[in-house]
């Protein structure tokens, strides 16, 4: 897919691994939508990518329909959308209050999807839908239940998908990351201290992303490696788990 003068929508473009997507789209000549809940840094980075700045916190069901109704608005059609925006929680599941997990349950999960809806019937053919996943989706880690149950979700969803939109120009994609140096652990409540793996760069990230969007990839783990704990777990469950049990952790 040719990115110049494509309409890329990024959100939780804010910092992190939707702020390095951004920077690559730029330079790859797309014309950007930029979301987060930031304003100040969504400014910061549309004067650095001429991108179009759309603040919203997406916990708001309203924001995601007005967002979309502006996107519509403001361009009409839009070639790529990237679903990155997410926010996550660690510690003891019984320590969790109502409000965060509902919070953490429409952030990453139900405003993608209601995104996706949204902005579907405008998505030009050749079009990508990305979505930002995580490894924690697919093995699992003690402490982030919630986190790990939206973003298995997310997972589903995008497969589903993928084989409903079979044919018609519109291609899924999932990135599936591991530990990323971001703000996202000091956010989540809990600091990042295991000695491995060690954090990747958020540009690491963004690159697959550019990638999946480019070459239509429907599945990519940065690093690659984290392919090899899914596989286990799918091929030898029990020792899988013996070895999440020992070495596994948020």
């Amino acid at each position: 897919m040719d990115l110049h003068g494509a309409v890329v929508v990024v959100t939780g473009a804010s910092s992190g691994i939707g702020a390095a997507t951004a920077l690559r789209l730029h330079r790859a000549g797309a014309r950007l939508v930029l979301h987060g809940r930031d304003p100040a840094r969504l400014a910061a980075l549309a004067e650095r990518t001429s991108g179009a700045v759309l603040p919203a916190d997406f916990f708001d069901a309203r924001a995601v329909t007005s967002a979309a109704e502006e996107i519509i608005g403001r361009f009409g059609a839009v070639d790529v959308l990237v679903n990155n925006a997410g926010i996550g929680w660690a510690g003891p599941f019984t320590e969790m209050t109502g409000d965060e997990v509902r919070r953490l349950v429409a952030v990453n999960l139900t405003a993608p999807i209601e995104l996706t809806r949204a902005l579907l019937p405008v998505l030009r053919s050749p079009g990508r839908i990305v979505f930002v996943t995580s490894i924690a989706g697919r093995t699992g880690v003690a402490g982030e239940s919630v986190y790990c149950a939206v973003k298995a979700g997310l997972d589903g969803f995008a497969e589903s998908l993928r084989f409903e939109l079979s044919g018609t120009g519109v291609g899924i994609g999932v990135v599936v990351p591991g530990v990323v140096d971001t703000e996202f652990f000091a956010r989540r409540g809990r600091p990042y201290e295991r000695r491995s793996p060690r954090p990747i760069p958020a540009d690491r990230v963004a690159a697959a992303v550019v990638r999946a969007v480019r070459d239509g990839r429907a599945e990519t783990y940065v690093p690659g490696w984290l392919r090899l704990p899914v596989a286990v777990r799918a091929v030898l469950p029990g020792v899988y788990r013996r070895l999440a049990g020992r070495f596994g952790g948020s």
